[in-house]
Parts: C-alpha cells; sequence; structure tokens
C-alpha cells in the first residue's frame, strides 16, 4: 500500500488472540487502512478498531471486529465475525471503505429541492 501521513487519531484493542504476536500485524493493517480511506479528505478526524474472540459452545472460534470512522457529519460503526482475527478485521475494513465511499459520494451530489405533488 502507499505509504500516507495523517493526522488521524486511532487507537487499537485486542483480546484473546490465539498468536501473541498477531496483534502488531491486525494494527499495521489497520493503520494502513483508515489511513488510506481518510486520504487527502477532511471528514475524517479518526477511528477506533478491536478485535476479540466472541466464541461460545454454539460459535467456537470465532472473532468479531468493530470499527468506529470519527467522520462528519455521522460516525460510521461496522461490526464483522469471522473464524480468524485478521480475516475479520479485513471483512471489516472493507465494509467500512465501501460506507465511507458511498457517504462521500452522496455528499457530493446538489441538494434538489422536493417537488410538489
Amino acid at each position: 500500500m502507499p505509504e500516507f501521513t495523517t493526522d488521524l487519531d486511532f487507537e487499537f484493542y485486542s483480546e484473546d488472540l490465539p498468536t501473541p504476536g498477531l496483534e502488531q500485524d491486525l494494527w499495521a493493517e489497520a493503520w494502513e487502512r483508515v489511513q488510506a480511506i481518510a486520504g487527502d479528505h477532511d471528514d475524517m478526524i479518526g477511528a477506533s478498531a478491536a478485535v476479540e474472540r466472541v466464541e461460545s459452545s454454539q460459535t467456537p472460534h470465532v472473532f468479531l471486529a468493530r470499527i468506529v470512522a470519527y467522520i462528519k457529519p455521522q460516525n460510521i460503526v461496522v461490526k464483522e465475525k469471522a473464524d480468524g482475527p485478521m480475516a475479520a478485521l479485513q471483512q471489516a475494513l472493507d465494509t467500512l471503505e465501501r460506507q465511507v465511499r458511498e457517504r462521500r459520494e452522496k455528499r457530493r451530489q446538489p441538494w434538489e429541492k422536493p417537488k410538489k405533488p
């Protein structure tokens, strides 16, 4: 991925990962993708990402990735579950990227006065 430098606030949390070194890889993936999403736009001021194991007797080996993008005018929250922590994080980042892109496209469209019936 290209190198981006932004003034974004970013926090990352992980819990109960299968391997100890995985946290740094998850943090790097999330940080790079969030910076790429922010790009040259000034609407995003920060993000928070969390990856944790949420297994139970019915759903063994399930991980939940949660991302909150602090973006104007309204924050975006994304949650995705998958069998692995990296897969859950990547799915959440893909969903976040799609939602941010759709919101930016909608904001670019000019406002139209509602038509009278």
